[in-house]
């Protein structure tokens, strides 16, 4: 058993032969889907969630490792190692706790304590520190020497604070402690730059700002770091509230440093010089190096949040609900080069395109509804997918005249997010997909098929390209890449895919697979026609009997030769159905679906050495509904009449939208004015809501009352609970003491403020009124790209 499996184990709650089996089939190459789905006896049924979890932390581990071991060499090499450090490396359990240790014997340039040991001012610096007692001037003089580069008691004083300055500021314990501390205590602060208060407006909540470290939450993080970038905000660190600050003497963390070096005023000659040492250590040193420790924290922080409220949001929307195998009309909207047409059939295929120009600055209206007419009645259209950028509103006015005017057709029309449709239009993939058709038509196929299927379809974009993430282009590369494709991974690979009707992109996201075995699948499948049964996959050239292990389960064949591959069960776990076939003394396509049977077999009735309960449970579950969808069932929301433009829009409204983006401050909803609206987090229920994703969704289809509007600045502030009151009020007296919004989830107030309610006992952003907090909010939305939040 391996240490880093034992602190796995630990970290996450789990037994330690499920971390080490994890890890083990981790490292022989297994998928996590797999290995959650079908290696459930191995890891006693660890789940997707707990395995990416492990599968991360292993990797910071792994890392840490790789770090430890090039410490050591480092150190050993420079002769340096000594028991003691040894152990302090090997026990040190943080990258940074090693970059503290390692700090002192780190390869650099000559600094100045360097310089003036070589000068020979080690022992000037030893007999200052440990007996106060002595005179510093007098101590000084003896070691002045042109020839070394001293030529002044002063130059000699000045080497030897040089030399206690690197001291301090390199004791790993000390740094550690005074690091926690002001992580505990300290507050990050933002002034606005000098006339920048006009171009910097959408930081203006930052102008004058001053919240704990410890309190901070990820988006205002990244509203700050953003304004820095911006050159709008300069932010500061401070190691305790303005408030707090000694105005003479030593502060906390100078009596810290000192109390680790056993110096205190006691009177003696060499107190006052001590005391100044480390002064000149906090204030040049170790402030500046915390401040960048905590700057990184603050930033790991809010980075991990984002990261992870962007892969939740991702989530959601691959798993919205699908409309289904319905042919379909998808609508990408525009004025001045006209409304893109493509319809498809219900797997997904073009049939036909067609332009039409319903809007300025052609406004041939009645000849788009003819158009548009024939094409629904010719390929018996049932749904119309519409784009929701420009001129969506005035084309959802279209499709809604079309049914209207022609009730006989029965069509259904949804407005569907295009995010990224720009993206997937232009892309190689497409031009591989639909050689035929201009870019700007490739654009309306996405539209209508991401309707049919979101999961298959958005698979073709790059997920940081579908906008559902807040301040995304602010996060590093890596780690962002890495959380989407471990979400994209999950949601084919819990659905499933049809191995006979899949595209390229959505193939190479299940388990096993990847780019250039999903190619050599759709050209076997070109060549010979569709898959009867999952054996034949073996036929795929360059497809193993490991790649066929972690993918044949996944891949589904609808009306094949055996049922069986239709279904969520592993060829590898046949046996299993073959003997419960033999004990209900039943026929494969009579035992599926027979749910009375199926619920009365004991699981471990058909266990074997390979084969545990875990597995034979998930069989008779499969069996009973082979390959179900775990997706919701697809529904559409009604935007209102008349309600087409933000000016239309009335506090107390109540309007039916959709749920778009999830930031960790609240909803924004689509209401079908061109502009989402905020349903700030503190307006989502009546009780306290942590995680704005408890409530929404991507895709939730949800009932929204409007309480604020502001036109010029195009901002809406919207409430899930409709019996608030519009105009900002409260619902009522006792909301305030139900705890529904947090002092750091309300307005981050200016200083003076802050102080001048702690003086008169004001109520606080956190207790005001729920429209004000959703104004701020909103405000605060301002800073985001687009939808991001």
């Amino acid at each position: 058993m391996t240490s880093i499996s034992r602190k796995i184990a630990q970290e996450l709650g789990i037994r330690a032969e499920q971390a080490e089996a994890a890890v083990t089939l981790l490292d022989d190459g297994a998928t996590v889907p797999f290995i959650a789905r079908y290696r459930k006896e191995a890891t006693g049924a660890l789940d997707d969630a707990q395995l990416r979890a492990l599968e991360e932390r292993l990797r910071y581990l792994r890392e840490l490792e790789e770090r430890r071991a090039a410490v050591l060499a480092s150190v050993e090499e420079q002769g340096k190692l000594t028991d003691d450090l040894r152990a302090s490396l090997l026990a040190a359990d943080t990258k940074a706790r090693i970059e503290d240790i390692y700090l002192p014997y780190k390869p650099r340039r000559r600094t100045k304590a360097q310089i003036a040991r070589e000068a020979g001012l080690g022992p000037l610096a030893e007999v200052l520190c440990g007996d106060p007692a002595q005179a510093p001037e007098a101590q000084a003089a003896r070691f002045v020497d042109e020839a070394k580069g001293v030529a002044t008691v002063q130059a000699a004083l000045e080497g030897a604070r040089a030399i206690l300055v690197e001291r301090f500021s390199e004791d790993a314990d000390l740094i550690g402690l005074l690091r926690e501390d002001m992580w505990r205590a300290g507050r990050l602060a933002s002034k606005v730059r000098e006339g920048k208060e006009t171009e910097g407006a959408k930081f203006a909540d930052y102008f004058d700002f001053s919240e704990p470290f410890a309190k901070l939450p990820s988006h205002r993080i990244l509203a700050l770091f953003r304004g820095e970038k911006e050159e709008v905000l300069t932010l500061g660190f401070e190691p305790v509230p303005a408030s707090e600050a000694p105005s003479t003497g030593p502060g906390p963390y100078e009596l810290r440093i000192a109390q680790r070096f056993g110096i205190a005023d006691r009177g003696r000659p060499g107190d006052a010089w001590l005391r100044e040492a480390v002064r000149w250590a906090w204030r040049t040193r170790i402030l500046v190096s915390l401040s960048l420790d905590l700057r990184a924290r603050l930033w790991q922080a809010a980075e991990d949040e984002a990261v992870r409220v962007f892969a939740g949001n991702l989530r959601d929307l691959l798993l919205a609900a699908p409309a289904g195998v319905r042919a379909t009309m998808g609508l990408d909207p525009g004025y001045r080069t006209g409304v893109k047409v493509a319809v498809v059939d219900g797997t997904g295929k073009v049939v036909d395109t067609a332009a039409v120009f319903p809007h300025e600055p052609q406004r041939r209206w009645d000849e788009a509804l003819g158009t548009l007419a024939a094409l629904a009645t010719r390929h018996k259209v049932e749904l119309i997918a519409i784009g929701n950028g420009t001129a969506s509103r005035e084309t959802d006015r279209l499709a809604a005249e079309l049914i209207g005017k022609y009730p006989q057709l029965k069509l259904t029309k949804i407005v569907v997010s295009e995010a990224g449709a720009s993206v997937y239009s232009a892309s190689a993939y497409a031009s591989q997909e639909l050689p035929e058709l201009d870019v700007t038509l490739r654009g309306a196929v996405s539209i209508a098929r991401r309707l049919q299927d979101p999961l298959a379809e958005l698979v073709k974009i790059d997920p940081k390209s579908i906008g559902v993430g807040q301040y995304q282009h602010d996060l590093a590369e890596g780690k962002l890449s890495r959380s989407l494709d471990a979400v994209v991974e999950d949601c084919v690979n819990g659905v499933g895919v049809d191995v006979n009707t899949a595209s390229v992109p959505l193939l190479a996201r299940v388990s096993g697979v990847g780019e250039g075995l999903a190619r050599n699948i759709v050209l076997h499948r070109d060549e010979n026609g569709p898959f009867r049964k999952r054996s034949d996959l073996k036929k795929v050239a360059r497809l193993g009997p490991k790649a066929f292990e972690l993918c044949a389960g996944f891949l589904r064949i609808r009306d094949g030769d055996d049922p069986l591959d239709a279904s969520g069960v592993h060829p590898e776990a046949y046996p299993v159905v073959r003997r419960i076939l033999a004990a209900t003394k039943s026929d494969i396509r009579a035992l599926i679906g027979d749910t009375p049977t199926l619920r009365g077999l004991p699981p471990a009735r058909f266990t074997d050495e390979t084969f545990g309960i875990p597995t034979v449970t998930d069989i008779l579950r499969e069996l009973e509904k082979p390959g179900r969808d775990p997706r919701p069932a697809f529904r559409t929301a009604t935007f209102r009449e008349g309600v087409e433009k933000i000016g239309d829009l009335e506090p107390g409204m109540v309007l039916e939208g959709v749920v778009t983006n999830v930031a960790a401050f609240g909803a924004f909803v689509d209401i079908g004015v061109h502009q989402d609206g905020l349903v700030h987090i503190s307006a989502m229920a009546n009780t306290f809501v942590k995680d704005p994703r408890d409530v929404a969704k991507p895709g939730d289809v949800v009932r929204v009352k409007v309480l604020e509007v502001d036109a010029a600045r195009k901002r809406i502030a919207l409430s899930m609970r409709l019996d608030d009151e519009a105009g900002g009020g409260r619902r009522n007296a006792q909301q305030g003491k139900q705890g529904q919004v947090k002092p750091e989830q309300g307005k981050p107030q200016r200083v003076e403020e802050r102080r001048a309610d702690n003086r008169k006992g004001v109520k606080s952003a956190s207790s005001a009124g729920a429209g004000s907090a959703l104004a701020e909010a909103l405000r605060r939305a301002g800073l985001s790209d687009g939808k991001e939040g």
